[in-house]
């Protein structure tokens, strides 16, 4: 996977936002590069506190417990960041109680570093050297352009279509291989008594996934000034798409993550969830009574013959400021983000995709999944995760624009007003954030 240019872009944004922000050094010297000697061994027995939302993430964390008497580690799950982790953690943050380490996605980890709320891991030796196991594209993300390392990549999240392979075959449906299909299908499965996909207004990564794979961008860096732009061409193309299904009533529109939205899926309402790697388990342990019924294929494309994707996710594990245990801490996610045990684990119990280039190489990934009639659906996201645009910038306030964003696909779903509207909103509304932080922003 070719991702070097976006992390430079990245990098360069995220550096100048940083920079012009005026964080706190913490521990390192403002552009990161932290002094070895904040990461030393406690020299005595550790307990870490670790939040994460990863299903199964008890048993793994068992299994460095067992093999670490000296360092445990107690666990706590949650919703995932959106969905209320990332404000606990804020929270805790202000509070001074916040865990060691917790589980942060890509496109929230600025909005961390902003906050002055991550420890800088380059000052662990393990840490600075395990740079080359990663895919170049998610270490860029964790160094924010900077000297400094503010978590340990976990995975990723290139997008395919998940769709129930026996309904579409028992209703003469051909798998959509563009949006306009799609949307044909659309109304073929809607005459059948069902939804094409569902309509999530919490779940704004995943538009954004969806802008991402039309080739749009949101945010923009000269290296002076950030310019914010969730209106262009290619977003309004997105958001007409979307509005046109909802307006048709072609997608249902139940709350992510909810009993309602398992059941649409188990009870075979809903046929299909454009979704990233991750989306495997979720929709094993949602819809169970489905086993066996559902495929991958690639996504829909805006243009016949397209060759483009969309990223949806994929997390580090970072270490909040005012950690006691630095040392411990590095030393876990490493082993958490590289052993092949526990990318083995992971992969198994919550369909994780490693940012390890050796983890790509899992024997699990290589397997069939019998879920998915044992198909190999990890060769569906391997082809998928190569045609993922490197560019895709994300500001340094993510978590309030997806929840400001989420307000306004909220109203829209009922009615009241549209989606193109909720992103107008949500610019304005990200634009006066960034100035109140003092991050200069393009007129």
């Amino acid at each position: 996977m070719q991702h070097t240019k976006r992390a430079v872009a990245m990098g360069v944004a995220l550096l100048s936002a940083l920079a012009l922000a005026g964080c706190a050094a913490g521990t390192d010297g403002g552009d990161g590069g932290a002094d070895a000697a904040a990461c030393t061994p406690a020299g005595e027995d550790v307990t870490l506190e670790f939040t994460s939302w990863i299903p199964g993430i008890e048993e793994v964390v068992a299994m460095w417990n067992d093999e670490n008497p000296d360092i445990q580690v107690e666990v706590q799950t949650g919703p995932n960041g959106n969905g209320g982790t990332y404000q606990s953690f804020f929270s805790q943050l202000e509070a001074g109680n916040a865990p060691d380490l917790g589980q942060i996605e890509y496109d929230a980890l600025a909005s961390f570093r902003v906050q002055d709320g991550l420890e800088d891991l380059s000052a662990c030796e393990d840490v600075a050297a395990a740079e080359a196991d990663f895919i170049p594209w998610t270490w860029g993300q964790v160094t924010l352009g900077t000297d400094g390392v503010y978590g340990v990549p976990q995975d990723s999240g290139p997008m395919a279509l998940f769709y129930r392979a026996d309904l579409f075959e028992q209703n003469g449906i051909a798998i959509p291989t563009t949006w306009e299909e799609y949307r044909a299908a659309a109304v073929t499965i809607r005459e059948a008594g069902g939804y094409i996909t569902n309509f999530s207004t919490a779940d704004i990564n995943q538009f954004a996934g969806f802008v991402w794979q039309a080739n749009g961008d949101w945010f923009a860096n000269d290296g002076e000034e950030w310019t914010v732009d969730l209106t262009g061409d290619e977003s309004t193309t997105v958001a007409d798409y979307w509005q046109d299904l909802l307006d048709n009533d072609l997608v249902a529109t139940y709350p992510a993550w909810t009993e309602e939205w398992n059941n649409a899926y188990n009870s075979g309402e809903v046929w299909t969830w454009n979704s990233a790697v991750w989306g495997a388990n979720s929709i094993a342990s949602g819809a169970p009574d489905t086993a066996g019924s559902w495929a991958v294929a690639p996504s829909p494309q805006w243009e016949a013959g397209g060759q483009s994707s969309g990223n949806w996710g994929g997390s580090s594990v970072a270490v909040f400021k005012g950690t006691d245990h630095l040392y411990e801490s590095a030393k876990f996610a490493l082993w958490l983000n590289t052993s092949d045990e526990a990318l083995t684990a992971l992969n198994k119990s919550a369909n994780i995709y490693p940012a390890t280039t050796d983890g790509l190489n899992l024997a699990s990934l290589q397997e069939g999944v019998e879920f998915y009639g044992g198909q190999k659906i990890y060769d569906v996201f391997a082809e998928a995760a190569a045609q993922v645009n490197p560019d895709f910038v994300w500001g340094p306030t993510m978590t309030q624009t997806y929840a400001d964003v989420s307000d306004g696909f909220q109203q829209a779903v009922t009615g009241q007003g549209t989606l193109l509207e909720a992103l107008e909103a949500g610019q304005e509304s990200t634009i006066a954030t960034l100035k109140a932080q003092s991050i200069p922003v393009a007129e």
